[in-house]
């Protein structure tokens, strides 16, 4: 077990020149084509991580043609362990990037021009999963225990929760680097293990009992859902480039690429099953129900949406700034040291970009979204 540098590795990873993520980007300041027969403008979006649900709107949105009825040829960058979206894109690799906020405020403190145009995930997607046996049910249950995490900016959720219920998360817990699955609890060597509900959630429901032959369920495990705890931070964004953000057409075409988004997320909120065909063939290493999974889990932190998909709250912006400011990990350390300056977020694109896709018959709201039921196989197939 070691212990977790996390701001150390923020800054290096901030500092890391991404390769494979192409050469500079054409000049995307050109103006957007207004009708489907002119040149396409070709965009760069770099994702947060490889190529999964988590995604699906964006895959959709390309090839569905809803960014080509924007006049945009948008190529996605897929992600990895070693790339850091807002580095790729405030090194002029790509024109926009997904990335959870406090990872990229941090960045943004430290000299990156990016900002937050469109919250996409209005909630958290983070747990804490222990077994059900081991009475871990809340943040001031982890006293005493081994307590995995991702690190890398992902654990302030886990921190801030501790630390609300009075615990010192240098102290008080044994902090464990945790792998990006879930074998650590599944081998119980920690007793509570960070997962998203969208992914290593599933995986859990993916695993075979030993002990019955069967597949675990959710009556096996207990959840420490950040949001209930009220130390949910916000996770996946679109971020600008803040720079070209003065360029008119720069403007106008951030305005496009997020209405071609909002219709890419609102036909997987209405077309889960075919949404998961589509992340399927573009190559996701998981398989088809636990893709479903993922897409069903995605669209319940995305609908419904009251202020209109990609509208950044500003309380839940509060919130995720006050617990970047005032968390301290086990070393001490912040995730930010001061208020973020400049242009951290602006709804002025999304709005617009919703007047858009409203005028062109999207619901934008997701009211009468309903999460469906699904079906997991073992490992995910």
């Amino acid at each position: 077990m070691r212990r977790i540098r996390i701001l150390t590795a923020i800054a290096a990873a901030s500092a890391m020149i991404v390769a494979g993520c192409g050469t500079a980007d054409q000049d995307s300041a050109t103006p957007a084509p207004g009708g489907s027969g002119g040149a396409l403008t070709p965009v760069k979006l770099q994702l947060q991580w490889f190529f999964q649900a988590q995604f699906a709107g964006y895959i959709a949105a390309v090839d569905q043609g809803f960014y080509k009825e924007q006049g945009l040829d948008v190529q996605l960058l897929e992600g990895g362990v070693d790339i850091v979206p807002q580095t790729v894109l405030a090194q002029g690799k790509a024109d926009y990037a997904i990335a959870w906020v406090p990872k990229a405020l941090a960045s943004r403190e430290q000299g990156a021009g990016i900002t937050d145009v469109g919250q996409i995930f209005g909630r958290s997607g983070t747990y804490q999963v222990a077994w059900k046996d081991s009475g871990i049910t809340k943040a001031a249950d982890l006293k005493g225990k081994k307590v995995g995490n991702w690190g890398f900016g992902n654990e302030y959720e886990l921190f801030a929760g501790m630390t609300k219920a009075g615990l010192d998360p240098g102290k008080d817990v044994t902090l464990v680097q945790q792998q990006f699955d879930m074998q650590a609890l599944l081998k119980k060597e920690i007793d509570a293990a960070q997962a998203m509900s969208y992914n290593e959630y599933a995986q859990l429901l993916e695993a075979k009992n030993p002990a019955t032959g069967k597949l675990y369920t959710p009556d096996d495990f207990s959840i420490i859902d950040w949001k209930a705890e009220g130390s949910s931070m916000l996770q996946d964004a679109v971020w600008a480039n803040t720079e070209k953000l003065n360029d008119p057409a720069y403007q106008q075409q951030t305005v496009k690429f997020l209405t071609g988004t909002i219709k890419g997320w609102a036909f997987c909120r209405d077309n889960a099953e075919k949404c998961r065909d589509l992340v399927v063939a573009k190559g996701s290493k998981l398989g088809k129900s636990h893709q479903l999974w993922q897409t069903n889990e995605t669209n319940k932190l995305i609908w419904p949406a009251p202020g209109g998909i990609g509208v950044i709250d500003e309380a839940a912006w509060k919130q995720t700034v006050d617990i970047s400011m005032t968390t301290k990990n086990q070393t001490g350390d912040t995730v930010l040291t001061k208020a973020p300056e400049g242009l951290a977020f602006t709804n002025d694109y999304i709005n617009q970009a919703i007047t858009a896709a409203k005028s062109a018959g999207v619901d934008v709201n997701g009211t009468s979204f309903q999460p469906t039921t699904v079906t997991l196989t073992e490992g995910g197939a």
